[in-house]
């Protein structure tokens, strides 16, 4: 047992425990959660939940960073490292990540398909609105749900842009705007549990 093993584990009786990444909240967004809670909570009731689809973006990250703790190589104990291969012992990963951007839509009622956003598209406003929404998400919850639901987005730009709460106010039954959601909930992202 190393000495540092055994003074953290058995001298001083401390236990390691691995930190959680969560996203920082300012005093204001802690004050206005609860409110906002409350608020949701008032304008829907439990029946109206089953009714409310969850929607988001989201990077996926095809290539994922090296780690060298998950990437490693076996040999016999005698064996010197200079008598390995060098191929053997490199991790080779191209210099720039791959990603894909994706959008869904969840809720009890159903789960659309993956929407892709097409590569090298920064979603922008006009982008966000004549293309996820009016051409993909809106007809794909109307298809699975009719005219009985209601849209749910977080305070990203292109969602609380006015001509997106317009475009929402017309072609939707019901929705959630950003002034009701709560601030910084990358926690709540949908498309986590679709894919």
């Amino acid at each position: 047992m190393s000495s540092v093993h055994r003074i953290i584990h058995c001298d001083l009786q401390l236990k390691c425990l691995k930190r959680r990444r969560a996203q920082q909240l300012s005093e204001a967004n802690r004050i206005a959660r609860p409110t906002r809670r409350k608020q949701l909570l008032k304008r829907y009731d439990d029946s109206a939940v089953d009714f409310i689809w969850f929607t988001d973006e989201k990077v996926l990250i095809v290539e994922p960073p090296f780690t060298s703790q998950n990437d490693r190589v076996y040999v016999p104990v005698r064996t010197k490292k200079r008598f390995i291969q060098p191929s053997r012992l490199l991790c080779t990963r191209s210099t720039f990540s791959k990603s894909v951007m994706v959008s869904v839509a969840v809720s009890k009622m159903g789960v659309t398909e993956l929407m892709f956003v097409d590569p090298g598209v920064k979603v922008n406003g006009q982008y966000y609105r004549n293309v996820l929404l009016s051409q993909q998400m809106i007809p794909a919850i109307k298809q699975v749900e009719g005219d009985t639901f209601v849209f749910q987005q977080d305070s990203a730009p292109a969602h609380r842009a006015r001509d997106t709460i317009q475009l929402l106010q017309r072609e939707t039954p019901d929705f959630i705007g950003p002034d009701l959601w709560q601030l910084n909930s990358p926690d709540l992202n949908p498309v986590d549990y679709k894919i």
